[in-house]
């Protein structure tokens, strides 16, 4: 998923040593200057698209790109990490104060706002919402982003405008951790919390006059499958540079449209404003075209942070009794395969040459994290094909399919999201190129809401698709990169890790742990070195970034981070 040829320059995190004081230089409470307020126009609609429905409204619970997407247009947290900048400003915090040791930030919240339902936000609702992330009933996988040393992140509340918290251990994000801190109201949850129920609240059946919002927009109505209408939050906090309230527009309307073809249509007629997600390769041509007849406008992002992956399924259980197992946990099966695709031809193939070859999950997109001397597995079939020789894999039967000495093929069910053309069309490239060396992939598509719930039951022999992230510093991956988190997909429930996931475990929490910048880049070099040697992923090519939408729109700041629009909703107009 990348985008630009220049790519973007991601700025860090400063790390604060010593007792300091910090504040934004920027006031995030108002927007730009007063001219371009002026310009802006004020109420109207804007139309975006998805194509996956939610599945619940809780944000503890949602860990798919639609719950993010709704976390951010109706939510808030203490401080954000600004998509254009990559910096982390204050938010619902004003400022805040830091201990010497690093261990300790006093946070001070913003005088008079409320809830959407003009409940007073406090600091008591920070503290509840630490406890309901970390309470085992709720089964929250923010836990293990805001786990430190092996303990959560804690805080209390000395006043209704202060909230202090403990980091249990030195942190290298230090604060930018707690941009995963989505804010609940206590007056709405506190009895589902002590009830044991919270992992069930606010489902999709939720009545949205059961929950508050701190964010822009409100969830005014959920017709099932088909569209989200969220709402103007009248008791939002953040004002324009003349003074006036934000948001500008009155309503976000969220069409849920599962096939990317009838989005692009849709797009182009005029139908909708806005989408989730950067053009295909081939939308590129016929959206310029719109933009040259006035209705859309097309611009460059850059190389995109995140790209697709192609994984099986390490969990043993999943495999039961099948003895094409014995094979598949072989990391040498895995490197055969990256020694077998040719990553140029599958970028001119799958994103019609608007790509870069990549070895790991860490993109050139990632210019503060990506590692250029990543060993790499050179486009290589005979090697590919020795390999699998080695583990005992040969074609024994003529059929072009390499299988075990009992007759196991090699042989796969790969399961992708239905209606994403690059999925489609990348997992067929794969295919393609992988019969060479005796190895048969059967693609299978299905709907997202399906392709989750498989995917979190273990229930697939393989998968092929790509995951979201709200940052760029991997502290904010945990849930993927430890064996405990609730994100390793590739093994989820992973009781049993061998050495090397041992070995990645114990240098991730070094590395969140550490506050030097230089020793947790070298740190996180070797979790890739471990990764790439072992493959429990493989990575392609990452594609470049290109976003249209509807001309009409203003303020609009793509970023190569998703949601691309709607980061900052608040400031979106239409004219």
């Amino acid at each position: 998923m990348k985008v630009r040829i220049l790519g973007i320059a991601i700025t860090a995190a400063i790390l604060v040593v010593g007792f300091t004081f910090w504040r934004s230089t920027t006031n995030p409470n108002v927007g730009k200057s007063a001219n371009f307020a002026a310009a802006q126009h004020r109420g109207g609609q804007i139309v975006t698209s998805g194509r996956a429905a939610p599945r619940t409204f809780n944000r503890l619970l949602g860990q798919d790109q639609l719950s993010f997407v709704l976390g951010v247009v109706t939510q808030g947290h203490l401080v954000r990490v600004n998509y254009e900048t990559f910096e982390v400003e204050p938010w619902l915090a004003e400022k805040w104060d830091t201990s010497p040791d690093g261990l300790t930030y006093t946070f001070h919240l913003r005088q008079g706002l409320t809830w959407s339902d003009g409940v007073p936000f406090t600091a008591d609702d920070v503290v509840f919402t630490l406890q309901a992330i970390f309470d085992p009933k709720t089964g929250s996988y923010i836990s293990d982003v805001l786990t430190v040393g092996g303990k959560p992140i804690t805080a209390d509340a000395p006043d209704p405008s202060t909230v202090v918290v403990h980091f249990p251990a030195p942190s290298g994000p230090g604060v930018r951790l707690l941009e995963t801190l989505w804010v609940l109201p206590k007056h709405k949850l506190e009895a589902a919390l002590k009830a044991g129920t919270l992992a069930q609240a606010w489902s999709t059946d939720t009545p949205p006059s059961e929950m508050a919002f701190m964010g822009p927009f409100v969830i005014k109505e959920y017709v099932p499958n088909q569209r989200i209408i969220l709402d103007r939050n009248p008791h939002y906090w953040r004002k324009a540079a003349d003074g006036t309230p934000l948001p500008y527009v009155d309503r976000i309307v969220y069409e849920i449209i599962p096939d990317q073809d009838a989005e692009l249509l849709r797009l182009q007629a005029g139908e909708i404003d806005l989408t989730q997600s950067e053009l295909r390769p081939d939308d590129y041509v016929p959206a310029k075209r719109a933009e040259d007849q006035g209705k859309l406008k097309v611009t460059e992002i850059g190389l995109s942070p995140m790209a697709d992956a192609f994984w099986f399924n390490l969990k043993p259980e999943a495999w039961k009794s099948d003895a094409r197992f014995a094979f598949v946990q072989k990391k040498e099966f895995r490197q055969a395969i990256s020694y077998a695709v040719d990553r140029e031809k599958f970028a001119e193939n799958v994103y019609l040459g608007a790509a870069v070859p990549i070895w790991g999950p860490v993109t050139p997109g990632n210019t503060q994290w990506f590692w250029p001397d990543l060993p790499r597995y050179t486009h290589d079939v005979n090697k590919a094909k020795d390999i699998l020789k080695s583990i005992g894999l040969e074609d024994r039967n003529g059929n072009g399919i390499v299988e075990d000495a009992q007759g196991h093929e090699a042989r796969f069910t790969v399961v992708t999201q239905r209606g994403v053309g690059w999925y489609e069309r990348g997992l067929a490239e794969l295919r393609s190129q992988l019969a060479p060396i005796g190895i048969a992939l059967e693609p299978a598509t299905i709907e997202n809401a399906t392709l989750n719930q498989r995917l979190v039951k273990s229930d697939y022999e393989a998968m092929y698709m790509r995951f979201g992230t709200t940052d760029l510093d991997p502290a904010s991956e945990l849930d993927m990169w430890l064996t405990t988190g609730d994100a390793h997909f590739w093994h989820m429930g992973d009781t049993r890790p061998e050495a090397w996931e041992t070995q990645i475990d114990a240098l991730m929490k070094q590395n969140i742990a550490t506050a030097d910048q230089g020793r947790r880049k070298e740190q996180f070099k070797q979790v890739q070195r471990i990764f790439s040697d072992n493959l429990p992923v493989l990575y392609f090519v990452a594609p470049r970034m290109y976003y249209a939408y509807n001309v009409r729109v203003e303020g609009v700041k793509p970023s190569v981070l998703r949601p691309v629009a709607l980061w900052n909703a608040d400031m979106l107009s239409v004219r």
